[in-house]
């Protein structure tokens, strides 16, 4: 049904009720939140939370319960923490870009490689060296590059920024969230960095060993930061200059 000037606008993702288990043992239980287009939503809580096995259960990867329901055109780019590709195999930056354009031949409207390099801020240098000798910032830039190589609508990103030194954590979060406003992008990201989420996020989902907790970072009481993680937690909320 279309929207109407006194309605709110369709959600781009709507999730209820959504449950994951493996074997018997439950993993997410009954999650629900929903999301406008162009929203950042920060997804944090301990590890073992579930938080990588949400992302999954909203691709589609996983079996579960409940309802996902994405927007009609929604395009999809995903960010693992960990790809499982060896460092040391002789491929560039660059092979690895025309590789994914290779696969994907029936993509319209895609950019190419040196635009979505100029997007990421790596260099056609930098992009010409094999991938084991990049630094962990660069190779996480890549991967950025090759998700947006499907020009997606929607970004989900799990830890981008894990391993990276504090200078390219910087870099980098700082980079997504001016693609996010140049692009429009809709942006899911699983985050550890606190003071990050209260910088970008617009929405956060808590997820820990009970009730998840949805709604923008303000709800990010010292209360529920030490119930969630189970150990009082300090966040230094500051804004940074875009």
């Amino acid at each position: 049904m279309p929207s109407t000037p006194d309605a709110p606008p369709s959600p781009i993702l709507d999730a209820r009720e959504l449950s994951v288990a493996f074997d018997t043992t439950p993993v997410l239980d009954h999650i629900s939140f929903s999301l406008p287009a162009g929203a950042s939503l920060a997804v944090i809580g301990p590890n073992g939370a579930g938080k990588t096995v949400l992302f999954r259960a909203l691709l589609g990867a996983v079996p579960h319960t409940g309802t996902v329901r994405w927007a009609p055109g929604v395009r999809i780019g995903y960010v693992p923490q960990k790809l499982d590709i060896e460092r040391d195999i002789p491929i560039t930056g660059r092979d690895f870009l025309t590789a994914r354009l290779a696969v994907d031949r029936a993509a319209v409207e895609r950019p190419d490689i040196a635009a979505v390099l100029r997007l990421v801020g790596l260099s056609e240098d930098t992009s010409r060296k094999p991938i084991g000798t990049i630094s962990g910032g660069q190779f996480q830039r890549l991967l950025v590059a090759f998700a947006l190589l499907g020009n997606p609508t929607v970004l989900l990103l799990d830890e981008p920024t894990a391993g990276i030194d504090q200078p390219g954590e910087e870099r980098l979060n700082a980079m997504l969230h001016r693609l996010q406003e140049e692009r429009g992008l809709t942006i899911l990201l699983i985050s550890h960095e606190l003071t990050i989420v209260h910088a970008y996020a617009t929405h956060v989902l808590c997820l820990g060993s009970g009730p998840a907790f949805f709604g923008p970072p303000s709800i990010l009481t010292p209360d529920l930061l030490a119930n969630l993680y189970r150990e009082p937690v300090s966040v230094h909320a500051h804004t940074h200059a875009h």
